[in-house]
């Protein structure tokens, strides 16, 4: 098969985008699949051995955002693909679709990012309806528009988006794995965010964060555990919203990991002792798929991507949006008991053992299947006789 990939990130912005592209395209290597990528100017110029093609960009808040060109049409036309992928389509994957619809390619959309929800939240007045709109119209011309939650599907029902399907996301669940708990490195991170104390009572427990330091992820909510004692906050990530999160939580004990990737980031997630995540406005909640593949039990709201992923009582809790005090709440009871947290850290890992990055791209490549059987169907009804159709 032969796949073109159009996204609106790519290496070396680090994002869930980037992450689900690059682990879409290491799959297709090994299966054998020919691939090209479309990206915004940064790029590498390949990528798991396929070339990657960049157009002109504009940076917005650190990400460059790729800007629709007359090079995407010819590209797509040289390449000639068998179906289009469209990574949470905006200016350039809407172009993209746009562009083989012209072709008769059919296309395949990957809903990832709530862009009408970002207008809201910044209170953009009729901009957020315009968003809608804007959200709409660009999935209406996709073959099949997969969503990453049952948050995401309704939300587009509602809008009036047609010829939807759930697809999850990935894990890499031997990189993520309670055991890395074991490693000389984790237990000397452990030690440099809650020291052992000398008087041999019991060491602080280690809430952890993982994400962009963004507005969007509302990290600084994480005020509301100020005063919760014998906890240590370890952040990591880093981004535009960084000042703001120091101020709010000036005077807690913090530790500042900055930006990790890789088996760095792997000994963070197992040098903590629960993990929490703060937005509202997610889309799926790739980091608590995460910290449940390294057994932690997740505390995040009750909102978007993380009502699929955390199941309350049982791998975690999930509090009431509007109430920070709910927040508190449901930390301090893992903070109390460990015998919890290790049966919540159990479920999770177990909750995530069918999601390997493998099994969820060799859906993908099926919905693939279905796009191009679609269109083909179509292309059949064009030449049948009016008088022939049903």
């Amino acid at each position: 098969m032969r796949i073109a990939v159009i996204s609106e990130s790519f290496l070396p912005t680090i994002s869930g985008v980037t992450t689900s592209v690059c682990k879409v395209l290491e799959h297709l290597a090994a299966a054998g699949h020919e691939a090209m990528v479309i990206a915004p100017s940064g790029a590498p110029a390949e990528y798991a051995g396929f070339p990657v093609h960049t157009v002109s960009a504009v940076n917005y808040r650190e990400f460059p955002v790729g800007m629709p060109s007359p090079q995407v049409q010819k590209l797509l036309a040289d390449f000639r693909p068998d179906v289009l992928h469209a990574a949470s389509p905006f200016l350039l994957g809407a172009q993209g679709i746009s562009a083989a619809n012209r072709l008769d390619i059919p296309s395949v959309a990957i809903f990832q990012t709530d862009v009408a929800g970002y207008a809201h939240r910044n209170h953009l007045g009729p901009a957020t309806a315009l968003a809608w709109r804007f959200v709409k119209w660009v999935h209406e011309g996709a073959t099949r528009t997969l969503v990453p939650s049952s948050s995401s599907m309704a939300a587009l029902l509602r809008l009036g988006v047609p010829r939807l399907a759930l697809w999850t996301r990935g894990v890499d669940l031997t990189g993520f794995h309670p055991n890395v708990k074991n490693d000389p490195a984790v237990q000397a991170l452990r030690e440099r965010i809650a020291p052992t104390p000398s008087d041999g009572a019991t060491r602080d427990v280690i809430i952890g964060y993982v994400g962009r330091m963004a507005p969007e992820k509302q990290v600084e909510r994480l005020r509301a555990l100020r005063g919760v004692p014998g906890i240590r906050l370890a952040l990591v990530g880093d981004g535009p919203s960084v000042p703001s999160i120091r101020r709010a939580l000036a005077g807690m004990p913090v530790t500042w990991l900055g930006r990790l990737s890789g088996a760095e980031l792997a000994a963070a997630y197992a040098s903590f002792d629960v993990f929490v995540h703060a937005g509202t406005e997610e889309t799926f909640g790739q980091t608590v798929q995460e910290a449940h593949a390294a057994g932690l039990p997740v505390v995040a709201p009750y909102a978007g991507g993380p009502i699929d992923l955390v199941a309350h009582g049982e791998n975690g809790y999930l509090f009431r949006p509007d109430d920070n005090g709910d927040l508190r709440h449901w930390v301090g009871q893992l903070v109390r008991d460990p015998m919890l947290r290790a049966r919540m850290g159990e479920a999770g890992r177990r909750a995530v053992l069918g999601r390997s990055w493998p099994t969820v791209c060799a859906e993908l490549v099926d919905y693939y299947e279905q796009a191009i059987d679609e269109r083909l169907a179509v292309r059949a009804d064009r030449h049948v006789p009016p008088s022939m159709q049903r």
